[in-house]
């Protein structure tokens, strides 16, 4: 089969070749663990998950090694270790906000259907290589010590800016660079720096002092995947600075032509039509929404979408991605148990092409159909969903579910409230106790054996 990928680099959508076909290497950058990730922070995860899947479909699960980092060295964590933990040392006070954190994510995103990496790096696992990397920069020419600082040098890279495609007065602007007397020019980023009395820091050739952002992915891909591997993910948010000074930095210490051959990048997440804000209000964390929406229907929701363009969170669009799984679910139900078939050439197709979900989903959509009178097409249909990361639950399990707090006698009360209503032919009040059992996102029919209602 042949894969197409949309590659940032080249603006292109390029035949996927891997380097290796016995081992697809992809990095993902992953959290900073520093708080409850948001609804934003989902997007990736899942769109690479499914990259994923489709690349074990391809090559085998055994011929693909997928690493996702976690972040645990940054100034935000050490701002929360100090606010939660006043009492204690500062670096007990991070190993427990960085532990909490990363825990409370792992949970999240394993119930968002996502499978888990082969590999999770910490940062602070890495620090050798990164220390390995800045000496080698250092020795190029490419990097320079000054105050205790060591900084990459950008001016020494002709080709840096070629995967933002910015220009110089551009990337200054979108950098926010800080201004200082020790940098030789204001792009010039950290690599290393100094860290003060009661600051977490590390023994280098530099002093004692912690590393910058952007190398911590370098020395991270770089120990797990090598010099050059296939394709490195994240959000469209990363490509500047964060890819952009990845890229300088790991070509010029392995003086290769490219870090990855394939570069990917989802777009960004709005809510109902505005940029997610904790001022506007509409700012969520993936633990909120899991209270409130099985993990499934959010992760289809991000999947109705094309992964570049950007994706639009609304209720309308929630409630659209719980009634296609209720409808897929009731139209796989009587072959759940069955073993899986292999997923239908047309939902592979639409993937094969820059992972197009939308027309997967359209391609799902016609096997529901066709499911009617088709056990074969209720197989298919299993097969394209489990590809996709859903029906990881019988649709017993799935009709079982409720959101947190959820009150079933509440529901059954309201339901006899509105038969009675209704015997007594007092129409408007049943109307009102519908709306009331509407509201609380249930769905009803009346049948001659009773009333039978399930969340959708």
């Amino acid at each position: 089969m042949t894969i197409q990928l949309y590659n940032t680099l080249t603006r292109s959508k390029v035949e996927f070749a891997p380097i290796d076909a016995a081992n697809v290497r992809m990095y993902v950058c992953g959290p900073t663990v520093y708080d409850f990730a948001h609804i934003g922070n989902a997007r990736p995860v899942i769109v690479f998950d499914v990259l994923y899947r489709l690349l074990r479909h391809a090559y085998g699960a055994g011929h693909v090694t997928y690493v996702r980092n976690i972040t645990d060295v940054d100034d935000k964590i050490n701002a929360r270790a100090v606010r939660d933990y006043p009492g204690l040392p500062l670096n007990e006070a991070i190993r427990l906000v960085t532990e909490g954190t990363n825990a409370q994510y792992q949970a999240d995103v394993a119930e968002l259907g996502n499978l888990p990496p082969d590999f999770q790096p910490r940062a602070t696992e890495s620090l050798p290589e990164m220390i390995t990397l800045i000496e080698k920069l250092i020795e190029k020419g490419n990097a320079y010590e000054a105050e205790g600082h060591v900084l990459f040098d950008v001016p020494s890279m002709p080709a840096y800016g070629e995967l933002s495609g910015r220009s110089v007065d551009d990337m200054i602007a979108g950098a926010r660079v800080d201004v200082a007397p020790y940098k030789r020019d204001p792009m010039d980023f950290v690599l290393w720096k100094p860290s003060d009395e009661g600051m977490p820091g590390w023994e280098s050739p530099w002093g004692v002092g912690r590393p910058g952002w952007h190398i911590e992915c370098s020395a991270m891909s770089w120990k797990h995947l090598g010099e050059v591997f296939d394709i490195h993910g994240g959000g469209v948010d990363l490509v500047f600075p964060h890819h952009e000074n990845e890229l300088a930095q790991s070509t010029c210490a392995h003086g290769t032509s490219v870090m990855a051959n394939v570069w990917m990048h989802n777009g960004f997440l709005q809510v109902e039509g505005e940029k997610m804000s904790k001022s506007l209000g509409n700012f969520f964390t993936i633990r909120e929404l899991l209270d409130k929406y099985r993990g499934e229907n959010l992760r289809l929701l991000m999947l109705m979408t094309h992964y570049r363009q950007p994706t639009n969170w609304t209720e309308v669009a929630a409630k659209e991605a719980r009634t296609n799984l209720k409808n897929w679910y009731d139209a796989i139900a009587r072959v759940e148990h069955e073993t899986p078939v292999a997923p239908p050439a047309a939902v592979i197709a639409a993937l094969s092409d820059d992972l197009n979900t939308p027309e997967a989903i359209q391609q799902m959509h016609l096997l529901r159909r066709a499911a009617e009178t088709s056990d074969d097409a209720a197989r298919e249909l299993r097969a394209a969903g489990l590809l996709f990361g859903l029906f990881g639950q019988t649709r017993q399990q799935m009709k079982d579910w409720r959101p947190l707090g959820f009150d079933d006698a509440k529901v059954e009360t309201l339901l006899a409230q509105r038969a009675a209503a209704r015997k007594a032919k007092d129409f408007a009040a049943a109307d009102g106790f519908k709306a009331e059992i509407a509201a609380m996102g249930v769905e009803f029919a009346d049948k001659p054996e009773g009333t039978s209602w399930w969340l959708p």
